[in-house]
């Protein structure tokens, strides 16, 4: 017997959990869709603790209030909605949308890009904070600090749908997956979960509450930015590129290094030009 059909026998088996929660008649609850919702919801909750901690900031008290961060709410799921939405449709299948364009609005079937709703929520919150009146990178910083929570649960709904499953691996830990053939595979969810969730919400709790760095607008979303994409192009050497779009350059390079390589150094310039905050 070959060692291919012996690899499955030594994987980890998928656990059977049903992507679909609740169902009631034709409406179905998913646990992908109550990750986003979760979340959103979290990073709200925790913005509103930071903006309310006033030794966090310079001169003791936040730019904005608990308010500004309740309004903001409904633009913040609208922009991680429809930018997410829109940057899987231009991103990565653009060509089956042109064809079928009545899919566009069919996002209980998935395809959400996180490139997309960064760029959605950050459009969101120029907007909101010019029209209230302060600094975007604020509001940017105690926005970006809670948000790796929510990559966390998202990564995990991922892995409950079998969905973005790893390259195929000889491990201990490798998952057959149900729709990934008999070969198993990393479970690069499970390590964008813990990269990109539970260790980049560690750093940005130590940048706000050790370092002090909501004192300087712009640092600690810069380091939130610039940490997703390193964590991501780690994780794209394990995970397996979208089928429709494959390897480019040569067999290595994947669109999720492309996409995230821009944000290591727009992260990076940011926490370069951050500064102390100026109070009255």
């Amino acid at each position: 017997m070959s060692d291919l059909l012996l690899l499955p026998l030594a994987a980890l088996p998928f656990p059977e959990i049903d992507p679909v929660i609740v169902r009631i008649g034709p409406l179905a609850v998913h646990w992908y869709g109550l990750g986003y919702v979760v979340g959103i919801l979290f990073s709200w909750w925790y913005a509103r603790r930071l903006v309310g901690d006033g030794r966090l900031w310079a001169g003791g008290k936040a730019p904005m209030t608990a308010v500004d961060i309740d309004d903001f709410l409904l633009w913040a799921a609208a922009g991680v909605v429809l930018g997410g939405r829109l940057g899987y449709i231009l991103f990565y299948d653009l060509a089956r949308y042109i064809d079928n364009p009545a899919d566009i609005l069919a996002v209980w079937q998935g395809g959400m890009s996180f490139h997309g709703g960064l760029a959605g929520v950050t459009l969101a919150m120029i907007l909101f904070a010019r029209r209230r009146g302060f600094s975007p990178w604020s509001l940017f910083d105690v926005i970006a600090a809670g948000v790796p929570v929510g990559f966390g649960l998202v990564r995990l709904t991922n892995f409950i749908n079998s969905e973005l499953w790893g390259r195929p691996a000889d491990l201990p830990w490798a998952v057959v997956f149900p729709n990934g053939g008999l070969e198993p595979r990393h479970p690069s969810q499970i390590y964008e979960a813990l990269l990109e969730g539970l260790v980049l919400f560690v750093v940005l709790r130590l940048l706000t509450h050790r370092a002090l760095r909501l004192r300087r607008p712009g640092f600690v979303a810069g380091a939130m930015v610039a940490g997703y994409g390193a964590a991501r192009i780690f994780v794209e050497f394990f995970r397996e590129p979208d089928a429709h779009i494959g390897y480019l350059a040569g067999g290595w390079l994947t669109m999720g290094m492309v996409l995230s390589t821009p944000m290591v150094l727009i992260g990076a310039w940011a926490m370069l030009r951050s500064r102390p905050a100026v109070t009255a």
